[in-house]
């Protein structure tokens, strides 16, 4: 057993999470998972989508009184499958107690997406769907096909901590506890700014025209890893160049092979939706709360667990800081890490994997 797995061990997390390099994401499988057909759904915008489409994945076994569910969102151009490090038996989501369900966010590909939209919704026409409309169509997903009326516990990393606060604030009677890792309850403006980088740099390809892609954008899904890379990751991780540790043998072989090839996998016109939909995240821009934010973040009862990184250059410790000011029954527990955003996903981390599955264990427990 080798150093890496031989740690993982001692911690209790899958050793395969930390075998010398940093998995992003794999390539799609389409029949791994469920799809929930929501039918006609009303969106923020006034637009109706007709035929709408959730993906979803379960794990573990639902009991008998619907208690034990976990609901666990996917982040930003992810599927089910890439979030799965923290789900499996004696796992912080441990199957052999919880029943697990992943939902795919509107925008990802397996879900009703650009890429697999059809006319009139197809091309510039996508109707863009909000953080709010995706967390209403998992509502009725819930509710109506499996009958659940209470969340053990609402959690996710990134966009999926977005829509996990989106669900607290939203849904406040169901939702028991929460975990947002590396997430917030809104885009902050510099996240925004962010955000508008990212799709610039994207729609700068000439394959962009008339509000879509056309063609596959392959120099501007190139260029939007490379920047990407550069607020995903913190400086320090990049001084001290950690990702030799991940197994890659130089920064150029890093931004490659973890940044190009990551989008190179994706739709573009799907990121752009999923972009869209992050830009304009807010838990209280929804007819419940009327603009009201602070109104939202006291509205959320749930025991919260608010886990940001310290070197987080998407969502600041600061920022979830002032969210948790607002909240009831809210705890804000850092995650000290030098792996910038990744340290809420860490399937190259053992550090800030036991962390966070500890954490998320004593929440469950509690």
């Amino acid at each position: 057993m080798d150093a890496s797995a031989d740690r993982a061990h001692e911690l209790n997390v899958a050793p395969s999470l930390y075998t010398a390099h940093i998995t992003f994401h794999r390539e799609p499988v389409m029949n791994d998972h469920f799809v929930f057909n929501a039918g006609n759904v009303v969106l923020q915008s006034g637009i109706t989508f007709r035929d709408a489409k959730l993906a979803y994945q379960t794990y573990g076994k639902l009991n008998a009184a619907k208690s034990n569910v976990i609901l666990y969102m996917t982040s930003f151009a992810a599927h089910h499958y890439d979030i799965e490090w923290m789900v499996g038996p004696g796992k912080a989501l441990d199957t052999d107690k919880y029943f697990v369900i992943i939902p795919n966010l509107f925008g990802n590909g397996l879900s009703s997406s650009p890429s697999n939209a059809s006319e009139p919704f197809n091309g510039s026409r996508w109707p863009n769907f909000t953080i709010t409309d995706s967390v209403r169509v998992q509502h009725q997903m819930l509710t109506q096909h499996f009958g659940i009326e209470v969340l053990h516990m609402a959690c996710g990393w990134s966009m999926g901590g977005v829509q996990a606060y989106h669900w607290a604030a939203l849904y406040p009677a169901m939702v028991q506890r929460l975990v947002v890792l590396c997430g917030a309850a809104k885009a902050s403006p510099h996240n925004q700014v962010f955000i508008e980088g990212v799709r610039a740099t994207l729609t700068t390809d000439p394959a962009f025209q008339n509000g879509t892609f056309v063609q596959r954008p392959e120099r501007g899904l190139r260029a939007m890893g490379r920047n990407y890379a550069a607020m995903a990751m913190s400086q320090t991780f990049y001084r001290e160049e950690v990702w030799r540790q991940a197994g890659f043998s130089s920064l150029e072989d890093f931004l490659v092979m973890s940044w190009e090839a990551n989008f190179l996998r994706r739709d573009a016109n799907n990121l752009l939706s999923q972009l869209w939909a992050w830009q304009h995240a807010n838990i209280a821009a929804n007819s419940v709360y009327n603009g009201d934010f602070h109104g939202a973040l006291k509205a959320i009862t749930a025991k919260a667990l608010i886990m940001p990184g310290t070197t987080d250059l998407y969502f600041q410790v600061e920022d979830n800081r002032l969210e948790v000011e607002q909240m009831p029954n809210a705890t804000l527990l850092p995650i000290q890490s030098i792996w910038g955003h990744r340290a809420g996903l860490p399937t190259a981390n053992v550090e800030d994997a036991a962390f966070i599955s500890t954490a998320i264990t004593r929440l469950l427990q509690d």
